[in-house]
C-alpha cells in the first residue's frame, strides 16, 4: 500500500512503507524548514512508536534542533506543550484511529496546530529533494525530556469548567482508552472532577483491545460496561485521544456527531458567540445556534482541523470542531481534544441536572449516511460541476468539494486527498431521505465519464 503524505502528516505500514530511514529524513526536512530551535515530540502507544520517535529525533538533531521528548502523550497535550515551550514546532508519532499495523508522523506549527497546505508542501519538497541543511559537529544539540505534558493538559482542561459543581454530582463514568495515549490524562481529569472511574483498556500497550476507531461497532464492550456498572456515561477515546465518542446511561452509543452537539449546547448557553465546524458536520449544531439566538452562529469550514481553526480565527470563535467527535477549545488548545469534550459534556450534565439521554432527546435528530466510490482525480472535478449544475437552485458551498443544502437535508461530495475515491455524505430528517440524497448524488456520479 502506498505511503500517504498530506497536510495531516504521513501515514504508512510499519516494515513496508513507513521506515526509520524515511522518518529520519522527514526529521531532517522539518528541522531544515524550521531553521533549528525547539521541537516538542510525543507519541501514542503503538509498539513502533519508540523506533519512529528515535529516527525523527535523529533527523531533528542532525538539522540543529533541540528535541523536547514528552514520550507517551495525547495529540492535544503535544499541541499544548509546543506553546508552553515556545517551540518552533512539534511532532506526534501516531496513526490516530488506524489499526496497529500503521503508524504516522504528524507535524505541528509553533501554534501547536497542523500546518497549512503551503507549509506542508514545502516540507515534502525538502524531503523529496533531500535539500537538508545539516548542523556541524559542534552545533549538535542534546534532546531533553519533559514528562509534564499529561498533567499540564489536565490542568488546562480543568480551567474551562467548574470542577466543584461537577464533583458534587459524583458521576460514575466508564472510560475506554483503547490502550492508547489518552488513558493517563483521561483518568486523571475524571478523578479530579470527582468521578468514579471504571477504566477499561487502560494499559498503554498499544495492543488495541478492539478496532480503534471510536464508532458503534467497535464499542460494544463499552456499552456493556456502562449497563453493567449502571454508569452515568461511557467515554471512548481514540489512540491519540483527539476524538471522543459517547455512550449514554442506558448503554446506547449515541453517535460521534453528538459529541460536538452536546458541547455546543453547553457553550451556546454559557458563552454565547460564534463557532466553526466543517462542511461534513451535522446540522444539529446549526439548530442549536438558531435556538440560542443572539450572537450564536455557525461558520462552515473545509474538512480538516487546520481549516476549522483558520475559520475560528477569522470569525473570533472561542470554540469549534468536527463531527467526528473532535471538539476544539482555544482556551486549552487549537487541536481536537477528547479531554475538553469530556469536561464540557460533564459540565452540561452538571449545570442542567440532566442525563446524556435526556440532553440528546432535546436536540433535533437526523440520520447521516457516509459512502465512498472509486473515482479518478480527473473525473472528480467534472462530477462536482455536474452536481452544481443539477442543484443550481439550492444553497451550496464549494470551499471543499461541494455541499448542497436542501430544506430537509444536505449532501457533501468531495474527493479524497490521498486515494482515487469520492466521498458522498448525506444527512436528512429521515433515513429514507438520507439514502435518497446519496442515491441522487451517486446517479450524477454515474452519469459523468
Amino acid at each position: 500500500m502506498a505511503l500517504m503524505m498530506s497536510v495531516s502528516g504521513v501515514r504508512g505500514l510499519i516494515g513496508q512503507t513507513l521506515t526509520p530511514a524515511l522518518a529520519a529524513e522527514l526529521g531532517c526536512a522539518l528541522g531544515t524548514l524550521l531553521g533549528g530551535g525547539k521541537v516538542v515530540i510525543g507519541r501514542d502507544t503503538r509498539p513502533s512508536g519508540p523506533m519512529l520517535q528515535a529516527a525523527v529525533v535523529a533527523g531533528l538533531l542532525a538539522a540543529g534542533c533541540e528535541p523536547i521528548l514528552l514520550e507517551v502523550a495525547s495529540t492535544p497535550a503535544v499541541g499544548l506543550m509546543v506553546r508552553r515551550h515556545r517551540a518552533a514546532g512539534g511532532v506526534i508519532i501516531t496513526a490516530s484511529h488506524n489499526p496497529i499495523a500503521w503508524n504516522g508522523i504528524k507535524f505541528l506549527t509553533d501554534e501547536g496546530l497542523a500546518p497549512p497546505p503551503e507549509t506542508a508542501k514545502k516540507l515534502y519538497e525538502l524531503y523529496q529533494a533531500k535539500a537538508f541543511k545539516l548542523a556541524d559537529a559542534v552545533s549538535i544539540r542534546q534532546p531533553r525530556s519533559d514528562p509534564s505534558g499529561p498533567a499540564e493538559h489536565v490542568a488546562a482542561t480543568l480551567g474551562i469548567v467548574e470542577p466543584a459543581g461537577i464533583a458534587a454530582r459524583k458521576y460514575r463514568i466508564v472510560l475506554d482508552s483503547i490502550n492508547g495515549a489518552g488513558g493517563e490524562e483521561g483518568r486523571l481529569l475524571l478523578e479530579k472532577l470527582g468521578c468514579e472511574v471504571i477504566h477499561v483498556n487502560a494499559e498503554p500497550t498499544g495492543q488495541f483491545a478492539h478496532t480503534p476507531e471510536p464508532i458503534a461497532e467497535n464499542l460494544t464492550q463499552l456499552c456493556d460496561e456502562v449497563r453493567r456498572h449502571r454508569s452515568d456515561a461511557g467515554f471512548a477515546q481514540d489512540p491519540d485521544a483527539d476524538r471522543l465518542a459517547i455512550v449514554d446511561e442506558t448503554g446506547r452509543f449515541i453517535g460521534e456527531e453528538y459529541t460536538l452537539a452536546l458541547a455546543a449546547k453547553y457553550m451556546f448557553a454559557a458563552h454565547p458567540g460564534p463557532t466553526a465546524a466543517n462542511l461534513s458536520t451535522s446540522r444539529m449544531i446549526d439548530d442549536l445556534a438558531a435556538a440560542a439566538g443572539g450572537p450564536c452562529k455557525v461558520y462552515r469550514a473545509a474538512v480538516g482541523e487546520a481549516n476549522v481553526v483558520a475559520t475560528m480565527k477569522a470569525h473570533g470563535c472561542v470554540w469549534g470542531g468536527e463531527g467526528n467527535g473532535g471538539v476544539i477549545d482555544t482556551r486549552v488548545g487549537v487541536i481536537r481534544d477528547s479531554l475538553v469534550a469530556m469536561g464540557l459534556v460533564l459540565q452540561l450534565m452538571a449545570s442542567t441536572g440532566k442525563s446524556i439521554g435526556q440532553l440528546v432527546a432535546e436536540i433535533p435528530a437526523y440520520t447521516m449516511v457516509k459512502t465512498k466510490f472509486e473515482c479518478s482525480k480527473e473525473r472528480i472535478a467534472r462530477v462536482l460541476q455536474a452536481v452544481k449544475d443539477r442543484c443550481r437552485d439550492q444553497r451550496a458551498s464549494d470551499i471543499d468539494g461541494l455541499r448542497v443544502d436542501f430544506d430537509d437535508g444536505w449532501a457533501h461530495i468531495r474527493g479524497s486527498n490521498t486515494e482515487p475515491i469520492i466521498r458522498i455524505i448525506a444527512e436528512a430528517v429521515t433515513p429514507a431521505r438520507a439514502d435518497a440524497l446519496v442515491a441522487e448524488m451517486k446517479a450524477i456520479l454515474d452519469s459523468v465519464h
